[in-house]
């Protein structure tokens, strides 16, 4: 859609409002509204301005205005405003220079692509992410000198077994019982269907939608592959609508990886794969019938696994899911249908246009233009590089023997050690100039100033069962 085409839509629709949408540096989505009069067709140009200090990682209050600028592709009609509201996702630029913001993921993202096309490898990285959610009834949290507690409730909730609701009716769902019972026993099936039937409005392809293992709402929604800009697009569209479906529905969403204790957190297994002249470079002879460019793609996502977590699992919670015995692969091997496998190659269909690598161990908290521009960089290194996987590993990971699995290398264990990897292994992000330092540099000062170093330094409850009569 060009800037004409834009403001002829709007016309059409009767919009009278226009909400313009950026990213913050860890990927949360920031907006604000003005009047339809105030979107020309120069606005496509001289964009909107805002103060960059008040958003998380980007300006110092010295030097604090910055632009948004709309792209004119990006309108669809924003569902969660009463007003007629035209939507619009914005790239962010210095006022100044006119340049395109190096913090600005979106902007990653957009130069991920135009690298990959550089390399000749192919012109189109398709991603297909997974991302998994809970749906509460209730959340309580709050943290002080004397004092630190949260409570999530679901009436889902196993836990709510014997309570007296007044009354109580069952069919509550068994830790790691959710994969995948029907209703009543599954509550949420209307407020999935109302979710993919937004994101369809919105332009965003579903394929399917069920109940997740864990008890207490948690829930998939799979959208269709994309290519790369467009999957960070429709990923932030995915968390907008879920949580706001939610919402109105007098109930919370969230994509916090870990929020239960003892049953399955929330991944986002991402399927990726390199296509060039519209045919899919993954497909193959070899394994699971890969190509030797699929191959050394592995090679790099294996090589540089602990550099890319702090991209893919990026908060302190990533970790309590990244343990053995709740299917979150930590261990760094790649096999057909294993799902103990950090990379998996899927065998649903065998045809040649669906070879693709699996990758398990990211989670949904992730910045997703971010996490998919790092696990191309990390890809074509490995194939630029001829990165040598080593042989898959076809077997239960998680039963084998404790020597065996001495051998297989593993993700970090922490936040702290996944940016000290990216610290020290992040030249293949800066191929192409699609990472900067100046922005890896601030993604971990801000990961390891305002969240490792604040967990750090905080009592945790348990600590208390653990020590207080010692």
């Amino acid at each position: 859609m060009t800037p004409k085409e834009c403001l002829e839509f709007v016309k059409n629709k009767g919009c009278t409002m226009v909400d313009v949408k950026f990213l913050d540096l860890p990927g949360v989505w920031q907006h604000f509204t003005v009047p339809i009069s105030e979107l020309e067709e120069k606005t496509f140009e001289s964009g909107y301005g805002f103060d960059g200090s008040s958003i998380r990682g980007f300006q110092d209050i010295h030097a604090s205005d910055m632009l948004v600028i709309p792209d004119p592709a990006t309108a669809v009609i924003e569902p969660f405003i009463e007003e007629t509201t035209v939507s619009l996702i914005c790239n962010v630029v210095d006022p100044i220079t006119r340049l395109p913001y190096s913090r600005d993921p979106r902007f990653v993202a957009r130069k991920a692509e135009k690298y990959l096309k550089a390399t000749g490898i192919g012109d189109t990285a398709f991603v297909g992410p997974e991302a998994e959610f809970f749906v509460f009834d209730d959340v309580r949290y709050d943290q002080g000198r004397h004092f630190s507690f949260y409570e999530v409730n679901s009436k889902e909730g196993f836990w709510n077994s014997g309570e007296d609701e007044e009354p109580n009716l069952g069919y509550k769902i068994r830790y790691k019982g959710g994969y995948f019972p029907v209703s009543p026993t599954d509550s949420l099936v209307d407020l999935r269907n109302e979710i993919g039937m937004i994101l369809q409005e919105l332009g965003i392809a579903v394929e399917a939608l069920h109940h997740e293992v864990a008890t207490a709402g948690q829930c998939e929604i799979d959208m269709r592959y994309a290519p790369l800009v467009q999957m960070g697009d429709n990923l932030m569209w995915f968390k907008h609508v879920v949580k706001n479906v939610a919402n109105r529905r007098n109930k919370t969403a969230t994509f916090m990886p870990k929020p239960l204790f003892d049953d399955n957190g929330s991944g986002m297994h991402s399927h990726i794969s390199i296509w060039k002249d519209g045919k899919n470079t993954f497909a193959g002879n070899l394994y699971a019938g890969l190509s030797q460019t699929a191959l050394y793609f592995i090679g790099g996502i294996l090589k540089h696994a602990g550099a890319l977590c702090a991209f893919t699992n990026p908060t302190t919670n990533s970790y309590k899911r990244l343990v053995p015995g709740f299917e979150a692969p930590v261990n760094l091997a790649y096999s057909s249908r294993n799902r103990s496998a950090s990379i998996r190659i899927p065998m649903y269909d065998t045809a040649a246009n669906t070879r693709r690598a699996e990758l398990r161990f990211p989670d949904p908290s992730c910045n997703g233009y971010l996490a998919f521009s790092a696990m191309l960089m990390a890809g074509l290194d490995g194939i630029q590089s001829e990165i040598d996987p080593g042989e898959p590993l076809d077997k239960d990971i998680y039963g084998l023997p404790p020597e065996e699995l001495a051998n297989v290398p593993q993700v970090p264990g922490s936040l702290s050690a996944a940016l000290d990897a990216l610290e020290g292994d992040h030249d293949f992000l800066l191929a192409g100039d699609v990472f900067t330092p100046d922005i890896i540099e601030r993604w971990i000062s801000y990961k390891r100033e305002n969240e490792a170093a604040q967990i750090s330094i905080r009592p945790h409850p348990y600590e208390f069962v653990l020590y207080y009569d010692i």
